[in-house]
């Protein structure tokens, strides 16, 4: 292929891409708490018509509780927001400055940011979903079943629904006891301390029996053996307990792939939570 077809092609890309995002617009770095602290800001991606309420996604970056931001993942805004769904990803406290109940608090008050204030950019406050990949799979899951987070920030569970990619740590009791002793190990104490009883109060699985909102689950077919089972340990759970649950394997993926091929806005993922939304 010669260079002026390669050209081209990429021409053409970037013209494609931006007519499907030029009807996106994006509100950055916006303090969800009276403090100014890039932790504890969010970006919301929105169509410019908002004369219509649309449904809500907040996004929890990964990054095992200690790195991570939420401007890696602006391709998942616009994807999401070009397909109608107001989306807001947000920042939260890391380790080792923070402990996970820190910044499940800051999850809190950043859901409760847009509960207030979403209808301002054409969402639905009444219709607001949490979505988390690996650590913000974990945080998604724990504000919403432990309700000692939201009561804290001074409002009941807003969640409408939940939906998880590959979340890490649903059951960190488990995962601890049993993992080894490696860097990765250490850099999960320092988060959930070296105390076995926090351990349990940090693991969502452990709270099961408080969720009654639907759920989406993903995990890649090739992932980490511990999401594997502790996310077909939730979905049972919650089958079990006939709260809606859906839970889809992704052929050949890892953890990393399973969020970076939301890159693309064609990905199938994108057609499992837009349906998912519909029917909840």
């Amino acid at each position: 292929m010669t260079h002026v077809k390669k050209l081209l092609m990429l021409f053409a890309f970037l013209g494609q891409f931006f007519a499907l995002t030029a009807k996106v617009k994006v509100e950055k770095n916006i303090n969800y708490t009276a403090v100014n602290d890039k932790f504890r800001q969010l970006d919301v991606f929105y169509q410019k018509d908002i004369t219509k309420a649309k449904d809500v996604v907040v996004f929890i970056h990964g990054g095992s509780w200690s790195s991570g931001k939420k401007d890696i993942y602006w391709w998942l805004g616009r994807n999401l927001a070009r397909k109608g769904v107001v989306t807001v990803n947000i920042n939260y406290g890391l380790s080792p400055a923070y402990k996970f109940e820190r910044m499940a608090e800051d999850c809190a008050q950043a859901v409760k940011w847009v509960k207030e204030h979403v209808n301002e950019y054409g969402g639905n406050p009444e219709r607001i979903f949490l979505m988390g990949h690996s650590a913000g799979g974990h945080l998604a899951e724990l504000i919403n079943v432990d309700p000692v987070y939201f009561k804290q920030a001074g409002i009941t569970n807003p969640v409408k629904g939940v939906i998880l990619n590959d979340a890490f740590g649903l059951d960190m009791k488990e995962y601890i006891t049993n993992a080894e002793k490696d860097n990765s190990y250490y850099d999960f104490l320092r988060t959930f301390s070296k105390d076995p009883v926090v351990w349990e109060k940090g693991s969502p699985l452990h709270y099961v029996e408080n969720s009654k909102n639907a759920h989406l689950i993903f995990y890649g077919a090739k992932t980490y053996p511990a999401i594997q089972i502790q996310s077909e340990r939730l979905n049972k759970l919650l089958v079990n307990a006939h709260v809606s649950s859906e839970l889809h394997v992704i052929p050949k993926k890892k953890h990393v792939g399973m969020i970076s091929q939301m890159v693309f806005g064609s990905n199938q993922l994108y057609g499992f939570i837009l349906d998912f939304l519909k029917r909840n």
